[in-house]
């Protein structure tokens, strides 16, 4: 199953509100994807806010052509859950070495 973002909404600073394909819902805080050229411009909190959900590529979008990948977001939202842990590092967003670290703390 391919996961796709079916809805998003602005909340504060660069906190999105989203709901996936999969059924689950939560915050993402997207504010360390704000790095390189396509993306400085939404360090400005009006044009983060601008955000809305392209139906094609399935996630959010702004009107500068900055996207981000549906995977990136869901980790964002739910990084913390120990349960998707393993999801995360075939996605490549966490490592072994990482995980094992944290249970250990």
């Amino acid at each position: 199953m391919f996961l796709h973002v079916t809805s998003a909404k602005y909340l504060e600073d660069y906190k999105v509100q989203v709901s996936f394909n999969n059924g689950r819902e939560g915050v993402a805080d997207l504010s360390s994807a704000l790095k390189g050229k396509i993306f400085e411009p939404l360090k400005n909190k009006s044009e983060f806010s601008n955000l809305v959900v392209d139906k094609e590529l399935d996630t959010i979008v702004w009107s500068n052509g900055a996207d981000l990948a549906p995977e990136f977001i869901f980790f964002q939202a739910f990084k913390d859950e120990p349960e998707l842990q393993h999801q995360f590092i075939e996605w490549g967003y966490v490592t072994q070495n990482s995980l094992t670290n944290k249970v250990r703390l």
